[in-house]
């Protein structure tokens, strides 16, 4: 599993935290890369991208709207990789509840960037 964040203001990465919640919480015992030299979502998939050359599927795992702005950087940066990508489960019922408003209006925000075809799920 490959984590990709940089530093996060508290002294760590993101990349790291991810790791560490994945590990902890979630009892994920399997391999752990980190790229953590990435501040924005086009440069954790250019940073990645050397990560996931040989992979034969690629599951891109974040809050809904910033999995599918990274999915649409990969189909801009490698087409090629983009088609091994598969179907992620960004959504459960209940998570973020309180706060699920204000990030859907900032996912829609962020997502005015995108080409119309560019705003589809994996397949």
């Amino acid at each position: 599993m490959i984590f990709s964040g940089g530093e996060n203001g508290a002294g760590g990465t993101e990349a790291q935290l991810m790791a560490d919640y994945a590990r902890s919480v979630l009892a994920f015992d399997g391999t752990v890369v980190l790229e953590d030299r990435s501040t924005t979502t086009w440069e954790n998939i250019t940073n990645v991208i050397p990560l996931i050359e040989d992979v034969d599927r690629i599951k891109i795992v974040s809050q809904p709207a910033h999995a599918l702005k990274a999915r649409a950087y990969l189909r801009r940066q490698r087409p090629d990789l983009a088609a091994k990508l598969v179907r992620a489960e960004d959504y459960r019922v209940g998570e973020w509840l309180l706060v699920k408003p204000l990030l859907a209006l900032y996912g829609l925000w962020t997502l005015r960037v995108l080409e119309s075809d560019e705003r589809t799920v994996s397949s």
